[in-house]
């Protein structure tokens, strides 16, 4: 209770800070909005938002989805054959090195301005942190407990069921949160290099129209996009990971009882 109530007196704190800055007009109200005009941009523009925000969803979702798939066997074939991995690690790492905004004019034209072009951005923003986290979790076998499984006459396939899928889920679904948050972020580059809708053509179109409290709201419901997307994967982590949750939970009791 009391690891919540320090960020949450800490964003009340800012939001006391940002009313008297912008009650005082310390700052335009153009540079810094009031937070009142702010919240009123959900009262009196909430079907705006509303039709920006679905195309923003259904290529965030849909994005992390093929990211899943994608980085999912990325990481199963760099597991099995070293080859594979010495072939395309390297190009994993230049894919996160290149910025969107470089490739941009290519993504145009490969897939113009529709919704493939903001998917693709999302998966290619998305689908590393699964691959390498799901990978290094694979890493964690070692070969005196794959000795061990093969002692026992398990199979190629049982040590990956038993052994090598329960050592990787835990990376797969860090890697998986991270890229929850990701997922709307590329959406919205996405949405720059063009479309006709989406939260971040509603935020250029606010931007150059110097709407700043549009902008603000944009953020809010991007950060709040973003923190549902990543409490699903939270709770999908612990139903899937729940033998792990417990074992921690029966490791942390003792010490409290103790204390």
């Amino acid at each position: 209770m009391k690891k919540s109530l320090l960020p949450l007196g800490f964003l009340l704190i800012l939001l006391a800070i940002w009313h008297i800055i912008s009650s005082k007009a310390v700052i335009a109200f153009w540079i810094i909005p009031n937070p009142k005009a702010v919240m009123e941009v959900f009262t009196q523009s909430h079907e705006l938002i509303w039709h920006h925000l679905k195309p923003t969803l259904t290529a965030a979702i849909s994005g992390l989805l093929i990211s899943i798939v994608i980085g999912s066997l990325t990481a199963i074939l760099m597991d099995v054959s070293k080859l594979f991995k010495q072939i395309i690690y390297p190009y994993l790492v230049v894919s996160q090195t290149v910025p969107i905004i470089a490739v941009a004019p290519l993504i145009i034209i490969w897939f113009g301005y529709g919704i493939s072009a903001k998917v693709f951005t999302v998966v290619l923003v998305c689908f590393f942190p699964i691959a390498l986290g799901m990978f290094e979790g694979f890493q964690q076998v070692t070969v005196d407990q794959l000795r061990l499984m093969k002692a026992l006459g398990a199979s190629r396939y049982k040590c990956f069921r038993y052994l090598k899928l329960p050592a990787g889920l835990p990376g797969f679904f860090t890697g998986l949160k991270l890229a929850a948050t990701y997922s709307v972020m590329g959406a919205v580059i996405g949405e720059w290099l063009g479309g006709k809708a989406g939260l971040g053509i509603y935020m250029t179109r606010a931007t150059k129209s110097f709407h700043t409290a549009h902008v603000f709201a944009v953020i809010i419901v991007i950060i709040l996009l973003s923190m549902t997307l990543f409490g699903i994967v939270a709770l999908l982590d612990r139903f899937f990971l729940r033998w792990r949750y417990q074992h921690m939970d029966e490791y942390v009791e003792p010490k409290r009882t103790q204390a």
